[in-house]
């Protein structure tokens, strides 16, 4: 079963991501951090492997607190160990500026926030069929 780790501070955000992952593609391990401290514990501060899988996809939400999601996204891209794991930025309204400094960070997509449960739903069905199942990722 594939892991995604999910950074948002929103916790009912991150509720619906489970519900919409779960109705879209049934069974995935989604991890879930309200921080872009607790994303670099989560991805380096541990030995734990089981406890802490090593996730095949990222998504970050762009209102991510702490040093925020672009720092994230550059300390995720700039490490060997990590850059190979793709990292989609999620916004609720991006602008062209934010759009652009996302990609200029490393993010390999920038996804726009479905407003209703539905629309995250569709869109989880489309988006973790790429990631998860038709592209081809780099083994560990």
């Amino acid at each position: 079963m594939p892991t995604v780790l999910l950074a948002d501070a929103d916790a009912d955000a991150c509720a619906q991501m489970r519900d919409a992952l779960l109705e879209g593609v049934g069974p995935c391990d989604l991890r879930a951090v309200s921080s872009a401290r607790e994303l670099d514990d989560h991805l380096r501060g541990h030995e734990d492997r089981v406890a802490r899988p090593r996730p095949r996809l990222i998504l970050i939400d762009l209102e991510l607190p702490d040093t925020g999601a672009l720092d994230a996204v550059r300390a995720i891209k700039g490490s060997a160990d990590l850059r190979r794991i793709p990292v989609v930025v999620l916004a609720r309204h991006p602008e062209p500026a934010e759009v652009a400094a996302a990609y200029d960070a490393g993010a390999n997509t920038v996804i726009p926030k479905p407003v209703t449960f539905l629309a995250l739903v569709k869109l989880m069905k489309v988006f973790t069929a790429y990631w998860l199942q038709a592209a081809a990722l780099p083994s560990e």
